[in-house]
């Protein structure tokens, strides 16, 4: 593949060798691609991302709440100019294979969008622990996420305990959030994201996790990109579609994983992706 294929994937991602992503994967539970995209790339998907935010806000569950000023958003792929470059990126597609294997399946695609005022979110995975992970130690899905901004350290950057992805207790909370006795050991292990625009990270949303107060002015919009192996289900509870001709137009290494209806018309999606608790406000 050309770099011209894709205009908004640096030239130099263009051949990767993941064996150390899966390795950090597997031992930290997140890992990352400085500049996979231009910031040209990163701007048209701040613009687009703002563009679905807007429509979401003005119907009745366009919109989730994360707790107080932090919302989520699912949108269709038509949504975003930078579908294609995005799922099709080397990088993505190389962790994909390489954690999932070659039947992985694109199952969400949406966005968080923490605002000025947004709090401490409790530590807490995105849903419990599969048991193929339980028992085997084994990753069944990945959740890519691409900031739209710079990330500053006033801005709520997300943080995440490394080493947390296998941490099997029945104290977690529906099976996601650890008790506050618990936290002490997350606060030693919590490390601070800053990513710039253009820049991608691939993680176990079982990693303990949470988005940290914004106290600047501005917000910090993130991309999120679900990918699931076979056995994991997280595509039932995404909304996803595309239309016949946006089917049509895709290189078919993108169609194969694309696990979504095709449609005549898209419809507004209503958010049903809500994570238990997160709505508890400041933890």
């Amino acid at each position: 593949m050309s770099p011209h294929a894709h205009p908004g994937i640096s030239p130099a991602d263009l051949d990767v060798n993941v064996s150390t992503e899966v390795e950090a994967l597997y031992s930290l539970g997140i890992t990352a691609r400085k500049g996979a995209f231009t910031a040209e790339w990163a701007d048209r998907l701040h613009e687009d991302i703002e563009a679905a935010f807007q429509e979401a806000l003005t119907r009745p569950g366009g919109t989730v709440g994360r707790g107080p000023h932090r919302y989520y958003v699912e949108i269709h792929p038509e949504q975003l100019r930078g579908f294609v470059e995005l799922v099709d990126h080397p990088w993505v597609r190389s962790v994909c294979e390489a954690v999932l294997g070659a039947d992985y399946r694109i199952v969400e695609l949406g966005f968080d969008v923490p605002l000025e005022g947004a709090v401490n979110q409790p530590w807490h995975r995105d849903f419990p622990l599969p048991e193929e992970t339980r028992a085997e130690r084994r990753l069944t899905s990945l959740a890519f996420n691409v900031t739209a901004v710079d990330t500053e350290e006033d801005m709520g950057p997300f943080e995440i305990a490394p080493g947390t992805q296998w941490d099997d207790n029945p104290e977690f909370g529906h099976g996601m959030f650890p008790p506050r006795s618990h936290y002490p050991r997350y606060e030693e292990r919590a490390v601070r994201k800053y990513p710039q625009r253009g820049d991608i990270s691939a993680r176990s949303a079982l990693t303990i996790h949470r988005g940290t107060r914004n106290d600047s002015a501005k917000s910090r919009p993130v991309l999120v990109l679900g990918v699931d192996g076979p056995e994991a289900a997280n595509g039932e509870r995404h909304d996803t579609a595309v239309t016949r001709a946006f089917w049509a137009a895709l290189p078919e290494r993108v169609r194969r994983h694309l696990d979504c209806p095709v449609v005549d018309e898209l419809g507004p999606i209503t958010q049903k992706h809500t994570i238990e608790g997160l709505v508890m406000g400041d933890a």
